[in-house]
């Protein structure tokens, strides 16, 4: 949610063990997309759950563009932009919380925005049952085979813990 306030602020969460994390505390500065109904998978597994520590995965990507505050948005799929500025930081255990000034807003396009339902209903993959065991994360569709979870397994596209997944079959 946005404030009525001058200047407009925003507040968001964001866990302290991603490197989403690192960077605004870096920078101070981030970019949140607004995706609509028309985001691919893809684009999630591309943009969302990679990492850009090792590699900068806006290189040669022709659907992105930089916001005033200099960070890449993606145009694809995204129906409206927000840019902020950190004003505030606050520390709330395994999260923090940045309340930022909004210095930029741009709608891209009237398509619908796609909420959680919709993501879990319609974009992510859905898994199919295996012979072998396996489970799936609830978050992204990364399947682990196996026949016992482990209870610190860390998913490596979209680093939630175990108690994401669920069994398959």
């Amino acid at each position: 949610q946005i404030t009525d306030n001058n200047p407009k602020k925003i507040a968001v969460a964001v866990n302290k063990s991603t490197f989403t994390c690192d960077m605004i505390s870096k920078s101070k500065k981030f970019v949140l997309s607004i995706i609509s109904e028309a985001a691919t998978f893809d684009m999630f597994e591309h943009f969302g759950f990679s990492s850009g520590r090792d590699t900068d995965k806006f290189s040669n990507y022709k659907h992105c563009k930089r916001a005033e505050n200099g960070v890449y948005y993606i145009t694809e799929g995204t129906n409206a932009f927000i840019a902020c500025s950190v004003a505030e930081t606050v520390d709330c255990g395994t999260h923090l919380l940045f309340i930022a000034n909004v210095e930029e807003t741009k709608v891209l396009s009237e398509e619908a925005s796609a909420t959680y339902q919709y993501y879990f209903d319609k974009i992510k993959p859905v898994p199919q049952a295996t012979e072998e065991k396996a489970y799936v994360c609830k978050i992204c569709g990364y399947i682990y085979k196996g026949d016992t979870l482990p209870d610190d397994y860390v998913c490596p596209l979209c680093n939630h813990g175990a108690e994401y997944f669920e069994l398959i079959n």
